[in-house]
């Protein structure tokens, strides 16, 4: 059996150091192809090396004014790759984000959690299966109750972006929708939440996890 060929991606090189010891020592082999420290170094590599998993950080900031935030690099991975496996590491733990990444990767695990749980994690997806970070998971089910779980994953994407400082047509610009589906999409998520002005929405996006 062929060794599953990985591509890693983190911004922080000691976080890219650690995962690939882990994986490294992975029992079945698993063979460390290349390795990205940003959004846009990711995609290029991801063009030119092929692989059958990628492993790689949510939050990576770009030094381009035009690059990536997670979402965004993980929509873009799904159109231009659609056959590659996507495990996802995060040390969010909002729901409606979890909830967002999970539309779009085959596997979400915490940075919390022991990294001993990645090579099998990777093997759970590299075999067409998908999986979820038991912290993740608990995450899930101890909000299941709450505001937030309402909103839906295009809600949680316009709702991050405009508290990162962009207005309804910049979003609309990067995300290739309507201004008015984006500021219907803010204002539906602002009832849901029984938010009433941008003050209080700003708040709740630093106070959940969906303010970078």
């Amino acid at each position: 059996m062929n060794a599953l060929r990985i591509v890693l991606a983190d911004d922080h090189a000691v976080v890219l150091a650690g995962v690939r010891a882990v994986l490294e020592r992975a029992e079945p082999p698993i063979e460390i192809v290349g390795a990205a420290q940003g959004a846009e170094e990711l995609i290029a590599l991801l063009d030119r090396v092929p692989c059958d998993v990628l492993v790689t950080d949510f939050s990576m900031p770009s030094p381009s004014d035009h690059g990536q935030d997670g979402l965004r690099m993980l929509q873009t991975i799904r159109r231009t790759h659609p056959l590659l496996r996507v495990v996802v590491l995060t040390m969010l733990d909002n729901p409606s984000i979890l909830r967002a990444i999970r539309e779009m990767a085959h596997g979400l695990i915490s940075k919390r959690s022991d990294l001993r749980e990645l090579p099998a994690a990777v093997a759970v997806v590299g075999a067409g299966r998908s999986y979820l970070s038991p912290i993740l998971q608990a995450a899930l089910e101890s909000e299941s109750g709450r505001p937030e779980t309402a909103l839906t994953a295009r809600e949680t994407e316009v709702i991050r972006l405009f508290a990162d400082g962009h207005s309804v047509s910049d979003i609309a610009r990067r995300l290739n929708r309507s201004v008015k589906t984006i500021s219907h999409q803010k204002a539906d998520a602002m009832r849901k939440l029984g938010i009433d002005n941008h003050s209080q929405l700003y708040a709740y996006a630093r106070d959940h996890g969906l303010k970078s």
